[in-house]
């Protein structure tokens, strides 16, 4: 079993953590003959492969003298780099790189220009044959590669959306492989490892599942099949029943509300409108460790990332960061909350004022202390939450 779960974690490109080494614990007697285990550096770069080399993401980056275009630009550059590094080197689907970069950088297409082609090619190349059989964990089917099927059929589905406006072939085919992922209940078992945002809980992976094949242009109307039309009927009945264990997941239930609106009724929308409000800190900005008590973030927390995130500084009284303030804003947007808004302005304020120089929108990884892959999908959602907002011009060469 630790095997599989080893070969799981590679699977899904997360193995970057680092050893359990206590540098300042006391040397015991008995422990002076035994070798002391070193630490292992931290990276220089963040992404590194031929003609790209971004420079590891620290909290020390200078921030932006003034937002702008050649900022923008800066944060596009950095988002296509990553992509093209993880796909070169690393040639899988992750959530935190390639993934993000799928789901939301097509939509900045007539802003800021075509996404990456290759980055595209990998998506389809990778398209597996079938989705493979399922183990029964705590009661129910899991799919170990049901993340990247849905990520990639997520951002297949929002090139076809914003890049060439027509359903493809391969976007359909990845949507059936999301559907086959499915447990009898309807939902879809997330991976075992925690890893904020984006591997949390069951729910979070199934409304990820649910933006894939509500964004593919046409796709929901096109299904006739019987077999697929009840696993919608039953996702769908278990994102409308489902009750929320955060506030998090109360945010999810407005993302879908703008995806699905006969899942979530109005006065859930509304909920987590007010919600949101109340979770904005005084600066503008929102925080993510404050969306959730800590352990339910995910049905097994990893005692690393739970003392991790309890040694913080800051554990007592998180402040706003950049994937918060950016994914609050997109929601609230999409909830029809115009961009004039004053709140919303200050979270705009906000996200200006946090751009590093490097174009990227630091923030500090909540599963390891070494690539802050957290960095790349805030810098992802900024863009995304200012371009709702009209802060982004058109700059696509």
């Amino acid at each position: 079993m630790k095997t599989i779960f080893a070969l799981m974690l590679v699977a899904l490109c997360g193995s970057d953590g680092l050893p359990n080494v206590q540098a300042d614990e006391p040397v015991k007697k008995t422990d002076v003959a035994k070798p002391q285990v070193a630490a292992k550096p931290k990276p220089k770069f963040q992404y590194q492969s031929a003609g790209i080399e971004i420079p590891a993401a620290t909290a020390d980056e200078p921030k932006v003298a003034a937002f702008g275009p050649e900022t923008i630009l800066a944060a596009r550059q950095y988002l296509d780099d990553g992509a093209n590094y993880w796909v070169r080197e690393k040639n899988c689907v992750a959530c935190h790189s390639t993934g993000v970069y799928m789901a939301e950088r097509p939509a900045l297409t007539s802003l800021l220009g075509k996404p990456s082609e290759e980055v595209l090619a990998q998506f389809i190349k990778s398209i597996p044959a079938a989705v493979g059989e399922p183990v029964v964990r705590d009661g129910a089917k899991y799919y170990g590669a049901s993340i990247q099927i849905i990520w990639r059929s997520s951002g297949l589905a929002a090139w076809d959306k914003h890049v060439t406006g027509t359903l493809s072939e391969h976007t359909d085919k990845a949507l059936r492989q999301t559907l086959l992922c499915l447990a009898d209940e309807g939902f879809v078992m997330t991976f075992p490892q925690v890893e904020i945002p984006y591997i949390t809980t069951d729910f979070e992976l199934t409304v990820q599942a649910a933006r894939a094949i509500a964004t593919a242009p046409g796709w929901l109307a096109s299904v006739k099949d019987e077999d697929s039309l009840d696993r919608i009927t039953r996702m769908k009945s278990y994102l409308s029943k489902h009750e929320p264990v955060s506030d998090y997941e109360h945010a999810l239930k407005l993302q879908l509300a703008a995806l699905l609106p006969d899942v979530v009724s109005p006065a859930q929308r509304a909920a987590s409108i007010a919600m949101l409000w109340r979770q904005q800190l005084p600066d503008g900005g929102w925080s993510t460790r404050r969306m959730s008590d800590l352990m339910k973030w995910h049905v097994k927390m990893d005692p690393k990332v739970v003392e991790m995130i309890q040694s913080e500084p800051d554990a007592a009284n998180p402040g706003s960061d950049p994937y918060m303030t950016a994914f609050a804003i997109v929601l609230l947007r999409e909830a029809g909350i115009p961009a004039a808004d004053e709140r919303l302005q200050k979270g705009i304020v906000w996200l200006k004022q946090n751009q590093r120089v490097s174009g990227r929108w630091w923030m500090k990884s909540l599963f390891r202390d070494t690539y802050h892959y957290s960095t790349y999908i805030s810098t992802a959602q900024a863009l995304r939450a200012l371009a709702l907002c009209g802060e982004i011009p058109k700059l696509a060469n």
